[in-house]
C-alpha cells in the first residue's frame, strides 16, 4: 500500500458575474463620469498600472487610454508598483511587458521611472512622494483591482487607495508607508496619504476591477476623486464575497504548483491559505487552517521575486534556484515583512516533499491525510483532494465529483506533473 493519499478531482461551483464586452464596460464607465468637464483637449494624463496579474487588464488599459484619446487627451502609462520589479525602471516595464501592456498595444508612451517628487508631510510627520512622471502630468487615472489585502483588515484594504500610496509612491514611498504602518495603522495611513494625493495630485478618476472567483473580471466602476472612498468600501464587499476559496476548511497539507507576485502580493494570498495573521497557522477564528504547505514553482510573471516562499514550510529545491534573492529581499525588506523571504526546507522531488511532511501532521496516517493540491491560489475551480474528503465532498451540493480516488501520479524521477491542471 502506498504511503500517500490516494486523491480526487472536484469542480466548484461558482456564481459570480462576469462583464461580457471589457472595452464597452469600461468606455460607458468613463462616459458616465463626464470627464470632459476636467480634461481639456491637449491635457496630459498618466494612467497608472500595477504589478498584479489582473485578468484583462491590458484591454482595460487600452480602453481607458483609447477613451481618454477621445477627449482629446495625451495619455502615457506609469508603472505604479512600489518596489517590485527589483526596485528599478527597467524591471517595472518588464513585469507589464509581461502582461501585454505595451505602448503599441495600448497606443500610448510608457513613462517608467523610480525618482518621486514629495508633495507634503502628513499629520504623522512623514513625506508623501508620488511618481515624477505622473507629477508632471495634468490629471492621473488610477487603474487597479480591489481585494482584500494580505495582511490587513479594514473597510479599505487593497485597490485604488493603496494604489496611490504604495505604487504611485514608488519604491521611496512605499519603503516609508509601511514603516508608517508600524507604528499607527494600515487604515489610518492610507486615508492619510491618500487625502493628501487626492488634494495636491489632480487625481481626475479612480477605474476599479473587481474580480470573481474564477479570476474574471466581474466588475468595472470608474469613480470620481470625491467619491473614491465611498465606491472603493462597496466594491471591497463584493469582492470579500467573491473571493476564490479551497474546497475545505481544514487541511493537513496544500500543495501549491505556483507562487508568485502577478498571483499575490505574498506569492500566495493568505487570505485563501489562512495565513493572514500569522505566517505558519491559522488564528483561532480564521479559516482555513492549513497545517503544512508546499510550493512547487515560482510563476515566470514573478521574474524571480518570491516573496511569501516563508510561508511555506517545504518547497522543491528547484524554487531555491528560481528565486531571485536581491529582487525578494528589496521587496520583503520595503513590506517590511522579512520573514516572508525566508526560505523553507527544500527537497529534489515531489515525492521526498510528501515522505518527510506527511508524518509531521500529527497522528493521521499519511495515506488519510486531508491533502489538497492546487495550482495557484487564483486558480481554484478544480481542485485535487485527499481521499479523506471524499465522504464530505458527496455532501456538498457547491462540488462536483469528477473522478473517482486514484494515486498520485508520480514520474520515475518521483516528481508530480508540473500544473495540476495537466492531469486528469
Amino acid at each position: 500500500m502506498s504511503n500517500h493519499p490516494r486523491v480526487f478531482r472536484v469542480r466548484q461551483q461558482f456564481t459570480a458575474p462576469t462583464v461580457a464586452d471589457i472595452a464597452a464596460e469600461v468606455a460607458t464607465q468613463l462616459r458616465g463620469l463626464g470627464l470632459q468637464a476636467r480634461i481639456k483637449p491637449g491635457d496630459s494624463v498618466a494612467v497608472t498600472a500595477g504589478s498584479r496579474g489582473i485578468a484583462n487588464i491590458a484591454l482595460i488599459i487600452r480602453a481607458a487610454v483609447d477613451h481618454l484619446k477621445s477627449l482629446g487627451a495625451e495619455p502615457f502609462i506609469v508603472p505604479a508598483m512600489g518596489s517590485h520589479g527589483g526596485g528599478n525602471a527597467e524591471g517595472q516595464v518588464e513585469i507589464l511587458q509581461g502582461y501585454g501592456i505595451t505602448a503599441d498595444y495600448c497606443g500610448c508612451p510608457i513613462r517608467a521611472s523610480m525618482e518621486t517628487i514629495i508633495v507634503c508631510q502628513t499629520k504623522e510627520g512623514f513625506p508623501v512622494h508620488f511618481d515624477k512622471h505622473a507629477s508632471q502630468a495634468d490629471h492621473v487615472l488610477v487603474v487597479g483591482r480591489i481585494k482584500p489585502h494580505t495582511g490587513f483588515v479594514g473597510d479599505i484594504e487593497s485597490g485604488l487607495m493603496k494604489m496611490m500610496l504604495i505604487g504611485l509612491g514608488k519604491h521611496a514611498g512605499a519603503l516609508i508607508y509601511h514603516r508608517a504602518i508600524q507604528d499607527y495603522s494600515f487604515p489610518q495611513i492610507v486615508r492619510s496619504v491618500a487625502a493628501e494625493v487626492i488634494a495636491k495630485c489632480r487625481i481626475v478618476a479612480g477605474l476599479g476591477i473587481v474580480e470573481n472567483e474564477k479570476e474574471e473580471t466581474a466588475r468595472i466602476a470608474a469613480v470620481l476623486p470625491e467619491e473614491l472612498e465611498a465606491r472603493e468600501k462597496e466594491l471591497l464587499v463584493l469582492a470579500k464575497r467573491w473571493i476564490p476559496r479551497l474546497p475545505f476548511d481544514r487541511c493537513h497539507m496544500l500543495l501549491i504548483d505556483q507562487i508568485g507576485k502577478n498571483i499575490s502580493g505574498t506569492g500566495m494570498d493568505t487570505n485563501v491559505i489562512g495565513r493572514k495573521y500569522n505566517d505558519h497557522k491559522a488564528v483561532e477564528d480564521e479559516f482555513p487552517k492549513v497545517k503544512v504547505i508546499a510550493v512547487r514553482s515560482l510563476t515566470e510573471e514573478t521574474h524571480g521575486n518570491a516573496t511569501g516562499i516563508g510561508m511555506a514550510e517545504f518547497c522543491r529545491s528547484r524554487v531555491l534556484e528560481q528565486i531571485d534573492f536581491r529582487k525578494t529581499r528589496i521587496n520583503c525588506l520595503t513590506g517590511g515583512h522579512v520573514a516572508a523571504g525566508m526560505t523553507p526546507f527544500d527537497y529534489a522531488t515531489d515525492r521526498e516533499i510528501l515522505d518527510i511532511a506527511l508524518p509531521t501532521i500529527g497522528l493521521t496516517d499519511p495515506p488519510h491525510a486531508k491533502l489538497l493540491w492546487i495550482h495557484n491560489t487564483l486558480d481554484l475551480v478544480e481542485v485535487e483532494c485527499g481521499e479523506a474528503y471524499l465522504p464530505q465532498a458527496r455532501e456538498m451540493s457547491n462540488l462536483e465529483i469528477l473522478t473517482e480516488p486514484r494515486p498520485l501520479p508520480f514520474d520515475a524521477a518521483g516528481n508530480l506533473p508540473d500544473s495540476v491542471k495537466a492531469w486528469r
